[in-house]
Formats: C-alpha cells, structure tokens, sequence
C-alpha cells in the first residue's frame, strides 16, 4: 500500500526577491512542517533576512508562490501572515526592555472587561494569563509586573515564543534567537525550541551557527547569496559538514593556504627593525 505524503503545513515553491537590480532571492523552494525545526542557516548577506520577511508578510515575493496546508496565499502584511498563523520573533524586537513582562505577553491584545464607555482593561485576567502561559515552558515569574529588561537574554527570548504561542502560532520564526546570547543562555533558547516543537509548532529557527542549528533542527535549509545551496535531513548530514557548505570548502582552504603563509613569513617586528636601521644608515 502507497504511503501518503504529508502535506507541509508551509510551503514556498520557486521563491525569488529583486530589489531593483539585485536578486536577494532567486528560486528558493523549501517545505516546513508541523513537529519539526526547519534551520535555515546562511551567513551575512545570504538572503536569510529577506525570507524572514517574505513569510512574515513584509515583503511579497516577486516570483513564486507561498502555500499554507497545500493552499496557495499571499500575505499583504504582517497582519494578514498572523492571521494564518504565522509568528515572527525578531531579533532585537520581541519585547519592549521598560515594559512590564505581563504588558509585553500581550503587546496591544490585552484582555478587556466591561462593556462601552466603561471597557477597561481586565489586569488581573493578563496577569492570570501570562503567569499560566510562562509555566508552560518552565519559567516562574515572582513579580508579573517586573520589567522586562531585568530578564535575561533568554528569558526574553522565552517570552515572546511563549506569546506567540498563546496568540495561536502554528509557524513560529525565530530571527538569530542566540546570536546575542552566551553559552548557558543560548542553551535555555535551544530548549524554548525543543519545547515548541514538541507542541506540534513549524519551528523555522534562522542561524549562522550550525552548532546550534544541528542541536535542535530536523531539517536543514543552506542559502548562500540569495540562492539555495540544498536542504537536508538530519540524517543525512553533520555539524562538520553544516560548516563547510556554510563557509565554502575552496574558501576555507584558501584561508588555510594564507594564514599558513603568515605563520611562515619573517617577524613584523624584525622587518621594521631592519627598515629603521637602513633609513638610519641612509641619512649618516
């Protein structure tokens, strides 16, 4: 008996982004699912940015299309991407630092009580709310009205993933989520990942770090100035590997090649000394 192919829940097919005269995509193709950590690894300039905005309904591709559940859509704005369930975590914009954490759980879709002229603002209910929510991924708020720029990094992190996750995400992009981050709090972000995956969230985790990537990701998408270099299983490749496609093999052994003849060359210090000294003899 034939298997039946899942559909991906989000799909782009033959993507491409032109600003002018520059392709900051060209046919880009990748598939995310339901359960899975989709990384999408690239260094500066690799078009990572511009994809993040495709699917976040900032931009609209020029070529290609966007399918949700095997449904072709087209997301005008960021509005309209929420609305089919799609949740942005931006780098440096997921919460506002002098806010308090229960006004950023909510951020403009606070709860309301009463009815009319008299409609306010049910506190108590967002508090209720975003203590229940914080738990869910393991973090313990002592104060609800403690702001958030006395979190940590990954604390941070944490409450904008568990608030996109309230609002109803079923595909949650993470933008460089640990690139600010040391070691111990990048662990707690790795975590936040797993733990959303295990909900049954499409996790796109956007990186640079493959070490990180091949922690936590299913699926690995590589782009490489606006193209698409491949996407892999994570069975079917390794962090040495990750590295190398990222960085390009020619390129790092052209590195290797440069820096070995530096370590061979003759001392600065030793050069400069013997300039001085033949400038000193020239002048006498």
């Amino acid at each position: 008996m034939a298997q039946v192919k899942e559909t991906p829940l989000l799909e782009m097919r033959g993507v491409s982004k032109y600003f002018g005269s520059v392709n900051a995509l060209q046919d880009i193709s990748l598939q995310v699912n339901a359960g899975e950590v989709t990384c999408v690894l690239g260094d500066n300039g690799a078009g990572k940015s511009t994809l993040i905005k495709m699917l976040s309904g900032v931009h609209s591709p020029d070529a290609g299309e966007l399918l949700i559940e095997g449904r072709p859509v087209h997301l005008p704005n960021p509005r309209a991407a929420q609305a089919q369930g799609i949740a942005t975590v931006f780098q440096d914009l997921a919460t506002v630092p002098l806010m308090s954490i229960w006004r950023n759980f909510f951020l403009g879709n606070e709860p309301t009580k009463g009815w009319g002229p008299l409609r306010r603002m049910d506190v108590g209910k967002a508090k209720t709310i975003m203590h229940s929510e914080l738990a869910k991924i393991g973090i313990d708020v002592r104060d609800p009205n403690q702001t958030v720029g006395t979190l940590s990094g990954g604390e941070r992190q944490a409450v904008a993933i568990a608030r996109a996750v309230y609002f109803g995400a079923r595909v949650l992009i993470l933008d460089e989520p640990t690139s600010a981050l040391g070691v111990r709090q990048s662990g707690v972000v790795l975590k936040y990942i797993v733990q959303a995956r295990d909900m049954g969230k499409a996790v796109i985790f956007i990186t640079h770090n493959p070490n990180h990537a091949f922690l936590v990701g299913d699926r690995f998408v590589l782009l490489k100035r606006g193209r698409m270099m491949g996407s892999y299983l994570r069975s079917e490749t390794s962090v040495e590997a990750l590295t190398e496609m990222m960085a390009g093999g020619a390129e790092l052994q052209q590195l290797s090649d440069e820096l070995a003849k530096l370590a061979d060359a003759p001392d600065i210090e030793e050069i400069a000394k013997e300039a001085r000294e033949l400038a000193q003899g020239a002048e006498g």
